[in-house]
């Protein structure tokens, strides 16, 4: 872990409300896909009591060579700051943390029920197995409330689509039954099965808004999942 200050790069919109930040990658820095870094904004227009500080995944793998992250736009002072800083601007980061990280052992499936931004660390661990070639058997149910709210849904179908181990359900919530033809409505027990054939097997991730985690996390339990196999990362600031 180190303390650096860089630039940032680019940033864009990637979903309704969401937007993408693309950062200078300090020389040297490793990080492991799963994990985040802590980025603190310097002398900001604004602040409050939250602080000039947050914690972001990185969303691009160690192997695209990039520094990305990615945030819903809360109306937060720090969002706010963030989402005008200037090209060019420098924030002070701290990195890497965590430890959400995708288990070495192939043999054991990987499923994902991820909601909302909680898919950036998830997109970085699908990307590295995808570039590294792993043998992981991953499956990612990806629940948003409409498919303009749902980030790098392109950067997942890519995936898919290269990596035959990789099976990519997106899942709206709020979408218009005509018009979307995937999976709709809340995760659950069910909609699991019909993706998963052995519930006892894999190694679970979760990932976003604590209220999702959590009902995640008891339907698991209940369906027959190993409590013990269950790995999860809470999103705040939603």
């Amino acid at each position: 872990m180190a303390s650096y200050t860089i630039k940032l790069l680019k940033k864009e919109i990637i979903a309704n409300e969401t937007m993408a930040f693309h950062w200078e990658k300090p020389d040297g820095f490793e990080f492991k896909a799963g994990q985040f870094g802590d980025f603190t904004l310097i002398d900001p227009s604004e602040t409050d009591e939250e602080g000039n500080t947050r914690a972001f995944s990185f969303v691009y793998a160690p192997s695209e060579n990039e520094l990305v992250t990615a945030t819903r736009l809360r109306d937060s002072a720090f969002k706010r700051v963030l989402k005008d800083l200037p090209v060019g601007s420098e924030v002070k980061f701290d990195a890497p943390h965590g430890n959400f990280t995708l288990h070495k052992t192939e043999s054991t499936p990987a499923v994902f029920l991820i909601g909302g931004i909680g898919i950036t660390p998830i997109r970085s661990m699908i990307a590295e197995a995808t570039y590294q070639k792993t043998s992981h058997d991953m499956t990612l149910l990806f629940s948003n409330k409409t498919p303009e709210d749902a980030p790098f849904q392109s950067d997942l179908k890519e995936l898919a689509e290269k990596n035959p181990n990789f099976n990519f359900v997106p899942v709206m919530t709020e979408t218009d039954s005509d018009e979307w033809i995937g999976e709709s409505g809340h995760i659950d027990a069910e909609m699991l099965k019909r993706h998963v054939s052995d519930i006892s097997t894999p190694i679970y991730y979760l990932a976003g808004p604590a209220g999702m985690v959590q009902a995640m996390h008891k339907m698991l339990v209940e369906a027959g999942a190993n409590e013990d196999n269950i790995r999860a990362e809470e999103f705040s600031g939603y």
